[in-house]
């Protein structure tokens, strides 16, 4: 192989990519780093289409990596923020228990929350309604460490500060060919452009499991896109919700329900809700994709999910179908809105990885050989965790490179 044109190559220009080329430069200055990016700016799927929370860490698992980098990457996304001027504010959240039956559940998280060594305070419907007048409920929890930010410019400023420690962060560079030698690897673009490099970190999103087959790894596992849709309170509502409310989530999914978002400009999003999508980046109901679809129809973990979860995906589909539908679940925790209340906003597309026997991966999930790290899990909360997750893929392929 020739003399290398960098020492790695990063696939994927959304913010766990450009996090990951960040904190290269920073752990081993003078290493030549390149972000390949298929669209023509940074931050344009998973990171700029998410609600902007920056998540405590509350719902995860204590030690996982969900746990451990949600917690720490909150206070280094707020710390971020502020050092660099961009917009963010620390809101607190409540999580608000509706019924009867999930307040065993609440007390869950609060013990789950206190494990993680988060600050959380259970309320009664007086200090609900105190925090939150026109939201109801039975119980709830507040969690003060919740915020809101935008996570699409800080993918910008970290493609930025990448770029100053001497990275280069190249757009409309699709990766179509991987080939693996014992030296090192070369990637064509679908520009025909052929780059050399030591080692290689696959940060692709959506795509991470067919980047990982391009080089010839066997992933384990599917990305089955989920579709979270939104909607957005009619200006002359907003006033309803003043901050974030959560309902009490479902242990069984890695989905947290249809939730009340008071973003950074003042907007609040009511969502998502998740169903499956008909193309990796189906943000639409009629983008259809039929070799995507037909991969996602074919995989057997698919069939799984959908024969074990099917009265809870027949859900999520009714308020897909339904605006009425919609409202009812959002009128769990704000009785006073109404269907003329809501308006359309953007969907997102959540890149859920799910193994053949139809478990989905409940954490974020790292894999490696010779020359390669593959991040093939890293839906919500990577964007809020996504400082220590460039590290820790930053240190793994430092070390592979020896």
């Amino acid at each position: 192989m020739r003399a290398y044109d960098c020492d790695v190559l990063v696939v994927g220009g959304g913010i766990v990519g450009l996090s990951t080329a960040y904190a290269i430069t920073r752990a081993a200055p003078g290493t030549r780093v390149v972000v390949l990016e298929k669209e023509a700016g940074p931050a344009l799927h998973q990171t700029g289409r998410n609600s902007g929370v920056i998540h405590s860490g509350v719902y995860y698992r204590p030690g996982s990596l969900k746990a451990r980098f949600a917690v720490r990457g909150a206070a280094e996304m707020v710390k971020f923020c502020a050092e660099h001027d961009l917009p963010y504010e620390v809101t607190g959240k409540l999580i608000v228990a509706t019924d009867h039956s999930e307040l065993p559940r609440l007390h869950t998280l609060v013990q789950r929350g206190r494990e993680n060594g988060i600050p959380v305070r259970e309320l009664g419907p007086a200090q609900i309604a105190e925090r939150e007048p026109h939201v109801r409920g039975l119980g709830a929890i507040h969690v003060a460490t919740t915020g809101v930010c935008d996570y699409a410019a800080v993918a910008a400023r970290l493609a930025r500060l990448a770029e100053d420690a001497g990275a280069s962060v190249r757009y409309g560079a699709e990766v179509r060919v991987i080939d693996r030698r014992s030296s090192g690897v070369a990637v064509r673009t679908a520009l025909g452009e052929v780059l050399r490099a030591r080692a290689l970190v696959n940060c692709a999103g959506l795509y991470s499991d067919r980047v990982a087959r391009l080089a010839g790894d066997d992933p384990g596992m599917r990305i089955v896109p989920f579709r979270g849709e939104y909607y957005a309170l009619s200006p002359s509502r907003t006033e309803l919700v003043r901050g974030l409310v959560y309902p009490v989530p479902d242990p069984a999914f890695p989905f947290l329900g249809v939730h009340l978002t008071r973003g950074i400009d003042g907007s609040v999003h009511l969502g998502p809700n998740a169903v499956p999508a008909l193309a990796r980046e189906g943000y639409g109901r009629l983008t259809v994709r039929p070799g995507e679809l037909a991969g996602t129809v074919g995989y057997p973990g698919s069939w799984r999910i959908a024969r074990r979860h099917w009265r809870y995906g027949a859900g999520e589909v009714r308020r897909s179908l339904s605006k009425r539908a919609f409202t009812e679940a959002v009128r769990r925790l704000l009785p006073e809105v109404t269907a003329d209340d809501l308006i359309p906003a953007p969907s997102g597309v959540r890149a859920q990885a799910v193994l053949r026997d139809g478990t989905l991966v409940d954490d974020f999930l790292f894999a490696q050989s010779p020359r390669m790290v593959h991040v093939l899990n890293a839906p919500s909360p990577a964007a809020t965790a996504s400082l220590p997750i460039g590290r820790e893929v930053a240190a793994r392929v430092l070390a592979a490179l020896g």
